[in-house]
């Protein structure tokens, strides 16, 4: 960090200190590693291999060719908002922050469960995921024959998940500098993956038809498809707008640069830069990546009917199995780091909320362990809470479908509404004494305000996609989340919860700083 000058070093104090806040996590993090975190958690080759069925069994090749960059897209315009706000307010759990400094105690409040609630399920959900590629790819090596849908499938599912979590959540308790070594590491094997990737499709392809970018085929349901992934509709624009789920669902997570903040240095201009720029490239080498696997499937009918086992089918029919393996290996690894960043982005978000009162045992979650400079306690909390949303949900069944994909479909829900309150919130708040200046990252108030208004077209989109059948159960779930929390906050936290610092308070607490800087660094 030699281009971390001292008069750098005491920007990020003052504008820490100012918000109300000590320095007690460490400021380790370069301009690169937080943008390497946010790429991380994005991780094309999680969500877009993972997922990849949502478009082979939905609406064909057009769900990629066109699919992929609109959905990128839509999930861009978010990172750009929050970019904005970042820019202003970098603080850890920065979500929960904005939504409370550009609105109320309340929009701050429900901000922070929207988000915290949508890290800790989409955490196992990215685990269980790995766990289903190295089911399908690394455990024939040991001779494991692994059924994920039987009793026995799934107790392997739940200690492995267990196993990796706990691994996830060791590596994050060591310290900030481990953590964004391996995420640095991630970023670069990322890109050099992906690129190997589309370099073996287009060279294996037995033909390539480029049509398949540009054409809509109905997949859904059987026998033309896989009705595990969509019920059969006779709507091809329907089925498109659900095959948007998988850009979707993979361009999320960029709000780890915004968690890190209080590790970033140089974090106003470093951290709006690791939003966008994270969302950039996953997007562009997602879509070169995904454009020469489509080019490569043998036989997209054929594609339709292998359903989640797409990615397997089809690699292995263009390369042989050597490289097929090296792939996987390297996909695994990136998958493992991608859990490995939520688990940072989780604790952050706890470690934020706690320290200002707005959970439980506030005290110890907020506490960071003076030898590595971590919030050590929201670490293994917020990992051992995603290994029992996957437990418990895997075991439940609502309208005969799993509680676990309802919920994971809620996931995307409560993250994007997470992001788009504070968004929203800024439009009015902008110019005014809750949000005077921009900061240096600055795209001018009337493109921010353009930008708010696509957030909230967006959302409505998000919202009508991700409650479509099968997932018709999420709608009820998150009504009866925003019902529940309304009166949880009406009877109990309207009272009790005082939000961040803000205006007088920040100058109370500047002897409290101090002091807890000083027993942070003379341990």
């Amino acid at each position: 960090m030699a281009d971390y000058s001292d008069v750098d070093k005491q920007d990020d104090l003052h504008i820490l200190h100012s918000m109300g806040y000590a320095q007690e996590l460490e400021r380790r993090m370069s301009s690169f590693s937080n943008f390497a975190i946010s790429f991380s958690i994005i991780c094309i080759l999680s969500g877009g291999i993972n997922s990849l069925a949502q478009a082979t069994s939905g609406a064909g090749g057009a769900a990629i060719g066109l699919g992929w960059p609109l959905g990128c897209i839509i999930s861009g315009v978010f990172a750009l908002g929050m970019a904005q706000i970042a820019s202003a307010y970098p603080t850890a759990g920065g979500l929960y922050h904005w939504g409370s400094i550009l609105g109320n105690r309340f929009t701050g409040w429900v901000t922070a469960w929207f988000n915290l609630i949508g890290l800790v399920t989409v955490l196992g959900a990215i685990n269980v995921g790995t766990w289903g590629f190295f089911a399908g790819s690394i455990a024939p090596w040991f001779g494991m024959n692994v059924d994920t849908a039987t009793a026995g499938g799934f107790a392997n599912q739940i200690i492995f998940v267990g196993v990796i979590t706990a691994l996830q959540a060791l590596v994050n308790h060591l310290g900030i500098k481990l953590t964004a070594k391996l995420t640095d590491m991630s970023g670069y094997l990322i890109f050099i993956t992906a690129i190997i990737l589309t370099v073996v499709c287009l060279f294996g392809a037995k033909s390539r038809e480029f049509s398949r970018i540009w054409t809509f085929t109905n997949y859904s349901g059987t026998p033309e498809g896989d009705a595990s992934v969509w019920p059969h509709t006779g709507s091809m624009w329907y089925i498109f707008a659900l095959s948007l789920l998988l850009p979707i669902y993979t361009i999320t997570g960029y709000d780890a640069s915004a968690h890190t903040s209080e590790e970033t240095i140089k974090a106003s201009e470093s951290v709006p830069k690791g939003m966008i720029s994270s969302v950039f490239w996953a997007s562009l080498f997602g879509y070169i990546m995904l454009l020469a696997f489509l080019l490569a499937i043998p036989d997209m009918d054929e594609a339709a009917k292998q359903g989640w086992n797409v990615f397997f089918w089809t690699l292995n029919s263009v390369t042989n199995p050597v490289v097929a393996n090296i792939l996987y290996l390297a996909i695994f690894v990136a998958q493992l780091i991608c859990g490995l960043a939520t688990v940072t982005s989780v604790s952050r978000m706890i470690f934020a909320f706690s320290r200002d009162g707005g959970l439980p045992m506030s005290k110890a979650l907020s506490s960071v362990s003076t030898k590595f400079r971590t919030p050590a306690v929201a670490i293994w909390v917020g990992s051992v809470f995603s290994v029992l949303f996957v437990w418990g949900a895997s075991l439940v069944t609502i309208g005969g479908a799993s509680a676990y994909t309802i919920v994971v479909s809620c996931t995307v829900i409560f993250l994007f509404l997470s992001f788009a309150i504070p968004i929203v919130l800024g439009m009015k708040a902008i110019g005014t004494a809750k949000w005077p200046k921009m900061g240096p990252w600055n795209m001018g108030i009337s493109t921010y305000k353009l930008v708010g208004c696509l957030v909230i077209l967006a959302m409505v989109a998000i919202f009508i996609i991700g409650v479509q059948p099968p997932n018709q159960w999420a709608l009820y779930i998150t009504v009866g989340f925003l019902a529940l929390t309304a009166v949880i906050w009406v009877l109990f936290e309207q009272r009790r919860f005082k939000g961040p610092p803000i205006g007088d308070e920040v100058i109370k607490r500047q002897r409290e700083i101090a002091a807890a800087e000083k027993a942070i660094t003379d341990v």
